[in-house]
């Protein structure tokens, strides 16, 4: 009889708590890692040769909105090609519970605008056949999972479930007892296992609000006031567990070198008395100021005592977008009016004279500064693919800029009437706006920052940030030297383990889940960009694989191997952040 299920074997241990690398085997049973040393093959039912290889605990993702994803893809690619073996989900406060049966289509429409799922998936894949969070999260017991899932209590559809709907609920703020009730769906979720709860606010009239809802208007989360986040933030520190995932533009709303205002956040962290996951740490390559200052005001925090961790962006993912889908200018009341609709009135309302005036006027005057930082600026946009054969051989290639210069235009003009022209179907490539090393190396250097905000699952027709594990080790690690191997793994894994509320895994130790990467350093890249047609309903995103990824395994199991699935559904629903 084995001792183990599996040996890995003559690998270099980088076990995700900033111990320095060593040799050793690694010995697998019933899913959790019981030994590590030199140990004999004889023992094991399989060996895992590791030799050259470095062997480290699974990627943890703490920022994905998978939520929809999950219903139809159990590895929750891209983010599991890139070595996450688990992820959470439920963030910025959206999400399917508690969820009256009416309610169910109306939250699919606001994911399909805030954070741009296509709809006809998640209408033709989520049965929504559960009303309270609990019961929700038996719903995803029994789903197969490829890799684990940890959820927080997203605060929309709870406040829409008490508040008669989506819609009812930005009407007014919620009463004492709508609060109380609300709170009271706070606690079943935690008992059921939630790892905390979680909101986004984006002041309504900022041109960063660019996360609306399917109508334009904002979310409910970006609606509600202090007091009521600051008493969900009481809840859990009556519990004493659970960790607060925020998106704010207002407290860290630094785009263009404007001081933050983070008093309401360190409030809600100090009177919780739990971790705060604050979202998000950015790198604009024309403004550091902006990441230096959140930086600035998370080292204060900790040093007074908070435990307040930043999110950070940590992938170089240029926008690819077409105006048929786009949603990312929304911070602009004329492009969010301009890009409402279907394709039809989208084209109608982008030809209009008057809007046309108007937003070519509010270019001019700056109006677009801010969307220019963070997706780059629109006279650098390249139209990578026109679809109409007549058009291709003309502007295919061609920035905005030129084509402007070329046809004697307004930058808007270029970019709408081609857009237009080509049904809306014009490819436009947007610059990388955060490929400063120096800006990496700010972020990298801050004791309180965790890689990742991959928003997983998000915004599928337009960017691919889910490679950032990848990108953190060949690039800020292997290529650029900013950062050492073990104080990469302890951000991807241990660090984010602990901040999340996660108990068996992040780190590889004796007793902890063999969640487990086995890779190659110096083969590690992401590959290029590319289309595929593998959502339901035959819809298609935009996706990136990797290289150089030997082994991951979930509790234990292999799910890749050299790229491949191995269609092993080990993963686990993880309650109270663990598999119970």
């Amino acid at each position: 009889m084995p001792h183990f299920d599996t040996i890995i074997k003559n690998g270099t241990v980088v076990d995700g708590t900033r111990v320095p690398r060593y040799r050793a085997d690694i010995g697998i049973k019933s899913g959790l890692i019981v030994a590590l040393g030199n140990l004999k093959t004889s023992q094991a039912a399989s060996v895992i040769d590791a030799s050259g290889h470095i062997v480290a605990p699974g990627f943890i993702d703490l920022h994905t909105h998978y939520d929809a994803q999950i219903h139809w893809d159990a590895y929750c690619t891209i983010s599991s090609w890139h070595g996450v073996t688990s992820v959470t989900i439920g963030n910025c406060g959206f999400g399917f519970a508690p969820l009256h049966a009416q309610d169910a289509e109306r939250a699919m429409l606001a994911l399909s605008r805030n954070e741009a799922i296509p709809l006809e998936p998640m209408k033709v894949s989520i049965q929504a056949d559960w009303e309270t969070f609990p019961q929700y999260m038996d719903a995803l017991a029994r789903l197969p999972l490829g890799i684990n899932i940890s959820h927080l209590f997203p605060v929309a559809p709870a406040v829409a479930y008490e508040m008669g709907g989506f819609d009812a609920a930005k009407q007014r703020f919620p009463n004492e007892q709508e609060t109380r009730a609300i709170i009271r769906h706070l606690h079943t979720a935690l008992d059921a296992g939630a790892v905390g709860w979680s909101a986004q606010r984006f002041v309504p009239e900022s041109r960063i609000s660019v996360q609306r809802d399917y109508d334009g208007t904002p979310m409910i989360t970006d609606m509600l006031p202090d007091e009521f986040y600051l008493a969900l933030g009481r809840a859990l520190a009556e519990r004493g567990e659970g960790c607060i995932q925020f998106s704010q533009s207002g407290a860290g709303e630094s785009l263009l070198g404007i001081e933050a205002d983070f008093i309401f956040l360190e409030k809600l962290a100090a009177e919780s008395g739990r971790p705060l996951l604050y979202n998000s740490v950015e790198i604009f390559d024309a403004h550091p100021e902006s990441h230096q200052s959140q930086l600035k005001w998370i080292a204060e925090a900790n040093g007074r005592g908070r435990r307040v961790f930043g999110q950070a962006v940590t992938a170089r993912a240029p926008v690819r977008m077409t105006l048929e889908h786009w949603n990312m200018f929304d911070g602009s009341p004329l492009w969010r009016e301009a890009t409402l609709g279907t394709v039809e009135e989208k084209k109608a309302k982008l030809s209009n004279p008057e809007l046309r005036q108007a937003m070519r006027q509010d270019y001019d005057q700056g109006g677009f500064e801010t969307l220019d930082l963070a997706f780059g600026a629109l006279t650098r946009y390249i139209a990578r693919k026109v679809r109409n054969p007549e058009l291709k051989p003309i502007y295919e290639g061609l920035s905005v800029a030129q084509i402007a210069e070329r046809e004697q235009k307004h930058v808007v003009d270029a970019m709408l009437d081609l857009s237009v022209a080509d049904d809306l179907r014009t490819e436009w490539a947007g610059p990388t706006t955060n490929a400063s090393i120096e800006g990496y190396q700010d972020v990298m250097n801050s004791p309180y920052t965790m890689p990742g905000l991959s928003d997983g699952g998000a915004h599928v027709k337009f960017i691919t940030p889910a490679i950032y594990p990848t990108e953190v080790l060949s690039w800020l690690v292997r290529d650029a030297g900013i950062i050492s191997l073990e104080e990469a793994h302890f951000r991807l894994s241990g660090m984010p383990a602990w901040a999340a509320g996660f108990k068996d895994r992040g780190s590889l130790r004796p007793g902890m889940a063999a969640d487990i990467v086995v890779y190659e350093l110096e083969q590690l890249r992401s590959l290029p960009e590319e289309v595929a047609y593998d959502l339901p309903t035959n819809e298609w995103r935009r996706v990136q694989k990797a290289e150089g990824y030997r082994h991951i395994l979930v509790n234990g199991v292999t799910i890749f191997e050299d790229g491949q699935c191995t269609q092993a559904t080990p993963g686990k629903l993880l309650r109270h952040g663990a598999a119970v």
